[in-house]
């Protein structure tokens, strides 16, 4: 991969709304270069998509809850963990899915209206699908940085500090 293209994507994944003339113009490349560039990353899916980032805990009447839930299963022969992955990210709760090292084998990050909807989420879909031999559920209870952005409002914390 070329340097300019490097630039680019490390610009791009920092602020995706940084326009075409601004993009060249960091890069000391033509617009027509980046475009290309663009276009060249995207059709390759190296640039899958841009996305903002967003405090949801801010906005009034969105009751969400967020699961990461770590899924040990039996690989599959001849495939191994992807037949098993495609089947669970094609579920529409499903936000993330990772192949992961350690005790577990897959993360799987699920969004729902409230805890039992993930409860049902882990009962009736993933835990009965044939390759899934455990689950553990961790419910995200405050998010402090998502995507290398930091989630502080600057407020000062003004609780009194009690020590005994």
């Amino acid at each position: 991969m070329e340097e300019k293209e490097l630039e680019i994507l490390h610009l791009v994944e920092e602020n995706a709304r940084l326009d075409v003339p601004t993009l060249a113009r960091m890069v000391d490349v033509s617009e027509e270069k980046v475009n290309g560039i663009l276009a060249k990353l995207q059709e390759e899916k190296i640039i899958l998509s841009y996305n903002a980032v967003i405090d949801w805990s801010k906005v009034d009447d969105h009751p969400g809850v967020t699961a990461m839930i770590d899924v040990k299963v039996t690989p599959q022969r001849g495939v191994g963990f992807d037949e098993v992955a495609e089947r669970i990210y094609r579920f529409s709760e499903v936000k993330a899915l990772y192949l992961v090292s350690g005790a577990y084998d897959l993360q799987v990050v699920i969004e729902g209206k409230t805890m039992n909807e993930i409860s049902n989420f882990v009962s009736s879909k993933l835990s009965t699908l044939d390759s899934v031999i455990s689950t553990t559920t961790h419910f995200q209870l405050k998010t402090y940085k998502h995507d290398g952005v930091v989630f502080d409002d600057g407020e000062e914390d003004k609780r009194i500090v009690v020590s005994p």
